[in-house]
């Protein structure tokens, strides 16, 4: 079958179908109904996984076979389920493969829900030089590496933790684009929002009737992956209230679910992702989980503006981060063309419109 060509930009789900029609994406099993988002796929986990002795890139003389054995510590069946502990590095299959045309390239994240567990997961490919790159015309199989930080978590073949975008050019807005489309469409809700490689995110420390985040409790039970609702959540989480000082300490090694100040929306015609946090103004990490698809906070699907909520952990040393702090930046991605269904707009969006919200494993 023929290869499609698309304009520049960030495929939409019509275009992602096409993928699959014509065998540049190959799948074990059927996708979902819901896997194609409107601006990406989700990655099912399959049948294998393996307990890692370290975390590892293959380099571009090796497969990620021939890696596995040399340090695979031994084979786990997802089939029926799995636990995965803290502290381990797993790699499993993915259900997911792909044969790409030569001028389409990819990147995968983890999903929102997966961030907010605070499950570090970055996919790998073939003769990789770097995590969750899928270069242009790449054609081999996927893994998931996946290390829970926090909680032990159930997962088994089919779990979704990662999902992956698809571009054709350079699609990302400079920062006249990024001014441009500001003043057009009101990216953040603030009166004069930091521009420079991104649009600036700070964090919000006044809170939500007080409530301005939460700190994830030590030693807890387990989170099965795939059920949502079904965890209470004071057995996994401590609420944090805001202060006079309109501060909090950062303590080293917990992990923080927090919103940002600002509501942010995305456009229809573009998508967005969080970038890594500058170490330099900081010593702590926002663990950007997730893209935001087009339509995230916006009136046409439905939302009213959302607030970004920022999986934050700080490194060896106890961190302050002040009210209005920028914590993260939101870079701006031209769609190939717009979604036919946008997030949030009837496709049961989980975080449509949000506040501080945890993930939908949480009743």
């Amino acid at each position: 079958m023929a290869e499609h060509t698309y304009p520049t930009g960030i495929l939409s789900a019509r275009q992602i179908d096409d993928l699959r029609h014509t065998g540049a994406i190959r799948s074990t099993h059927a996708l979902d109904s819901d896997q194609i988002q409107p601006a990406s796929l989700d990655l099912r986990l399959g049948t294998k996984a393996w307990r890692m002795r370290a975390s590892f890139l293959p380099g571009p003389n090796r497969p990620v076979s021939a890696c596995l054995e040399a340090l695979a510590l031994h084979e786990i069946d997802l089939t029926e389920g799995a636990v995965l502990e803290t502290g381990t590095v797993y790699l499993a299959q993915v259900q997911e493969s792909l044969h790409l045309p030569r001028h389409i390239a990819a990147s995968a994240n983890p999903k929102s829900s997966t961030g907010r567990l605070d499950v570090f997961t970055r996919v790998i490919t073939d003769h990789a030089r770097s995590f969750d790159i899928i270069p242009e015309g790449y054609s081999g199989p996927l893994y998931a590496e996946i290390s829970p930080r926090t909680f032990p978590v159930l997962a088994r073949a089919g779990s979704r933790l990662s999902q992956i975008r698809f571009r054709n050019g350079d699609t990302r807005l400079d920062n006249a684009g990024h001014i441009a489309l500001h003043a057009r469409e009101t990216l953040v809700t603030s009166a004069a929002p930091s521009i420079a490689v991104g649009v600036a995110v700070s964090i919000d420390l006044t809170g939500f009737d007080g409530l301005i985040g939460y700190r994830a409790k030590r030693h807890t039970g387990l989170i099965d992956l795939d059920k949502k609702a079904a965890h209470d959540v004071q057995d996994f989480w401590e609420p944090l209230y805001a202060t006079k000082s309109r501060a909090l300490v950062l303590d080293p090694g917990e992990f923080y679910i927090l919103a940002s100040k600002e509501e942010v929306r995305v456009p229809p015609d573009h998508a967005a992702e969080m970038t890594p946090f500058d170490p330099l103004v900081g010593e702590f990490r926002v663990h950007y989980a997730g893209f935001f698809d087009p339509g995230f906070g916006a009136q046409e699907a439905g939302g009213k503006g959302a607030r970004a909520v920022l999986e934050v952990r700080s490194h060896d040393v106890p961190f302050i981060l002040e009210d209005g702090q920028i914590v993260g930046r939101l870079v701006y991605e031209r769609m190939s063309e717009t979604p036919e269904q946008l997030y949030g707009a009837g496709l049961g969006s989980n975080y449509q419109s949000q506040g501080l919200k945890l993930s939908k494993h949480f009743r």
